[in-house]
């Protein structure tokens, strides 16, 4: 891609994609460095009332300064809304919790408490965040946390984006706050829910709720009752059990009062100290309860009503359902032995395969014994299309389409052609073909002798770039050379200059601790 923004950003390598935006690698040409640009989605940049909105709060979040924040540098608005930011090399919490690496109890509180540090930062200079999830924090090559999109959240959520219009927008289910399910304000109480629900996730291998649809979870934010971590994870301290039940209360007057008091908490239990928190015993007006489910189904634009009107049954005749999401379809049906169980199947890239994702009623329900309770069961992450029109593209473009159509290039193929070089000529699977998501499609390319960049030196993510956008691909090795910084290049081949057939393949070595 060659592509310049504001006649000053010159675009390369798509580094990521989601329902919001994507990300380039960009050369900053004015200062000679490499920056990440973030390219909103073109239905937001149609909205004349968001791109003002985000021009303001993009400008907002340029002014927080803090290690624990992706800088912004700059942003702009044509050919779309875009933002100029911090480079990061490293990788996501979503990365990590997808990956299944389970992490130490001290490092996900050293995470907390990066997190933490971010956000008292930025709540004591009046920007709530609105959207913390594991995708909007990064873990750096060196370890450190860094928390970004701050000011996006708060441009959408200023336009008024509902769970069916913009779900993927506003955020992820699992980590949004009630008061945000419910289209209510929020403020830096909610960033401290949403940290709960993320840490609840990472200390316990699965978040606090979980469902088939966004309003089934948002369901349960408002209403559902939360497993308390130590039944989850036993071996998880009582201090710590206490202080995720106070981040995940349901108003926010019984959660901490703001990032200082939990970071204060989280700092404690790193020490090995108690914490004098106390969770709120406070009963639920079940009329409450009902509007709030009310309110929630009105966000989200649909219309429902089973739930909340079906008929007055004296309270003594009623037994709870118990929870079963995240358990087999034996052990979930032992459980509901007083109810009626009807099995339904659907694809979940967080539950696994034949695990319960959802059930309805909501666990901690009361209904009458043989009540119908109709569980969900995973099916996997489900299906990816190979898209079309990728024959013709070039290796760059035909790469980025397939990432955001949740596939990825497993190898290419370079053949004698009179096309231009890098050019795709043949996909297989072939296009329109399902495969399973994260699943790999060869590329048949136009081939061509390039001059192979130099990457001597270079960290590992930035020569993989480099490379990558050249179109090569890369065989890694790993040495150890004490005199060089950890995690730079220390040889590679074929050697800079030397011409090579675009596709093929490049060794680098990197420099590694034995």
């Amino acid at each position: 891609m060659d592509k310049l923004l504001g006649e000053r950003y010159k675009l390369g390598e798509m580094i990521g994609t989601g329902g919001m935006a994507d990300v380039y690698i960009a050369q900053d040409q004015r200062l000679s460095r490499e920056v990440a640009i973030k390219i909103l989605r073109s239905d937001l940049a149609r909205d004349p009332s968001f791109v003002a909105r985000f021009r303001k709060e993009a400008l907002a979040a340029a002014g927080l300064n803090h290690p624990g924040i992706v800088a912004v540098y700059d942003s702009g608005e044509e050919p779309a809304p875009y933002i100029v930011m911090e480079l990061v090399s490293g990788y996501t919490l979503r990365e990590l919790i997808h990956s299944g690496e389970h992490l130490p109890l001290e490092r996900a509180l050293e995470i907390a408490e990066g997190i933490l540090s971010a956000l008292e930062y930025s709540h004591e200079r009046g920007i709530v965040h609105r959207d913390i999830k594991p995708a909007n924090v990064m873990i750096t090559d060196q370890g450190d946390v860094k928390v970004m999109d701050f000011g996006i959240a708060r441009a959408l959520d200023d336009i008024g984006a509902t769970l069916t219009s913009t779900w993927n927008v506003v955020g992820t289910a699992q980590y949004l706050s009630p008061e945000q399910a419910m289209g209510e304000t929020a403020d830096y109480r909610s960033d401290l829910y949403s940290l709960g629900c993320l840490l609840y996730e990472l200390l316990t291998g699965r978040p606090p709720f979980s469902g088939d649809t966004p309003v089934s979870i948002a369901f349960q934010h408002v209403s559902g009752a939360i497993i308390p971590p130590r039944q989850v994870a036993p071996e998880l301290p009582e201090g710590l059990n206490i202080a995720l039940l106070v981040s995940l209360a349901k108003k926010p007057e019984d959660r901490y009062q703001s990032a200082s008091a939990m970071l204060a908490d989280i700092r404690k239990l790193r020490a090995g100290q108690s914490v004098s928190t106390k969770v709120a015993r406070k009963p639920i007006n079940k009329k409450r309860v009902l509007a709030l489910m009310m309110s929630v189904l009105l966000v989200a634009g649909g219309i429902s009503y089973s739930v909340l009107t079906s008929g007055t049954v004296a309270s003594s005749s009623l037994i709870e359902i118990p929870n079963v999401v995240g358990l087999n379809q034996i052990d979930a049906t032992n459980l509901l032995a007083d109810f009626t169980v009807t099995i339904l199947r659907s694809h979940d890239a967080r539950i696994p395969k034949d695990r319960v994702a959802s059930q309805n009623p909501l666990a901690t329900s009361k209904a009458k014994k043989g009540t119908g309770v109709v569980l969900t069961l995973s099916d996997g992450p489900g299906d990816a299309i190979v898209p079309d029109n990728l024959v013709g593209q070039l290796l760059i473009d035909a790469r980025a389409a397939l990432t955001a159509a949740g596939l990825v290039v497993s190898r290419t193929e370079a053949v004698t052609s009179d096309k231009p070089q890098g050019t795709v000529l043949k996909v297989t699977p072939s296009e329109g073909t399902t495969l399973v998501a994260g699943g790999g499609v060869l590329l048949q390319i136009a081939s061509g002798d390039i001059e192979v960049p130099l990457v001597l030196g270079v960290d590992e993510i930035s020569a993989r770039n480099i490379l990558t956008q050249a179109g090569f691909l890369i065989t890694q090795l790993e040495a150890y050379d004490p005199s060089q910084d950890l995690g730079i290049v220390l040889a590679q081949t074929p050697d800079a200059a030397i011409t090579a057939t675009i596709g093929s393949s490049i060794t680098i070595t990197v420099n590694r601790q034995q």
